[in-house]
């Protein structure tokens, strides 16, 4: 059996947003309570995990997550990379592969250089490899294939993990991109609020997508303090739901 578990689905901010009073931050409703985004794949014992975000470390033990076969990254930017340092546990006596972009690869060997090629303890192994767009690889027993997509002005990866998309930080898909994305059991992407952002799909830009796709499920992630969790899912239609931090969804093998 595989699982997709959501560690965390909220935007760059967290939710609730530092000294912010708003109904959502303040809500009593848990899945109004959003680590920055991440999710892990598990399957046949083997668990991957896409970003390492700053709460990565509380993610992990909270998921109750001991081994760790491969990290993908999706970009460079701090809510989805600056978790880093907290791989050093999965990694004390070997180095754990990483796979991700040329960009993302150049950003860890000059922000984080002791990973790279390191010795001693307390400190993470990293074997960082470089992903071929639209080039399936094996990682474990996934079949992983890194997808671009547009963040704003800037390129970044999204991934198709067998038959999961996941396209966090998206504000366009290009067409070809489109054309190794079908057939997908279930669609993961960010929808950040209901209006237009110049670097993030919105709720309906989302849904359009989704609708173009035509998985067999849905999911938003990526969800600012705008949206309500209980409140947007009551206005989706069939087959789109509002992800939240350790939901757990199981994938068809």
């Amino acid at each position: 059996m595989s699982s997709l578990t959501f560690l965390g689905t909220g935007t760059s901010h967290g939710i609730p947003v530092i000294g912010c009073t708003c109904e959502v931050c303040t809500s009593t409703d848990v899945r109004d309570k959003r680590y920055r985004s991440s999710v892990l794949f598990s399957k046949d014992g083997f668990n991957l995990l896409l970003d390492t975000s700053p709460e990565f470390r509380l993610q992990a033990l909270r998921s109750g997550l001991t081994s760790l076969g491969a990290v993908l990254y999706t970009h460079d930017h701090a809510d989805h990379f600056n978790g880093i340092d907290d791989l050093r546990v999965f990694c004390n006596d070997r180095r754990l592969p990483v796979y991700t972009s040329e960009e993302v690869k150049t950003s860890i060997e000059s922000r984080f250089p002791y990973v790279i090629n390191g010795d001693g303890m307390g400190i993470p192994h990293l074997d960082v490899q470089v992903l071929t767009p639209f080039e399936p690889v094996a990682v474990g027993p996934f079949s992983v294939m890194a997808i671009p997509i547009m963040h704003g002005k800037k390129s970044i990866y999204g991934y198709r993990v067998d038959n999961v998309g996941y396209l966090t930080d998206c504000s366009e898909v290009p067409s070809e991109s489109l054309d190794h994305l079908q057939g997908l059991e279930v669609l993961v992407v960010g929808a950040l609020r209901y209006w237009p952002h110049p670097n993030h799909y919105s709720v309906f830009e989302a849904t359009a997508l989704g609708t173009l796709l035509a998985p067999e499920r849905v999911f938003f992630t990526h969800l600012s303090h705008k949206l309500g969790h209980r409140a947007l899912q009551e206005q989706l239609k069939e087959g789109f739901f509002v992800a939240h931090d350790q939901l757990i969804i199981t994938l068809k093998d």
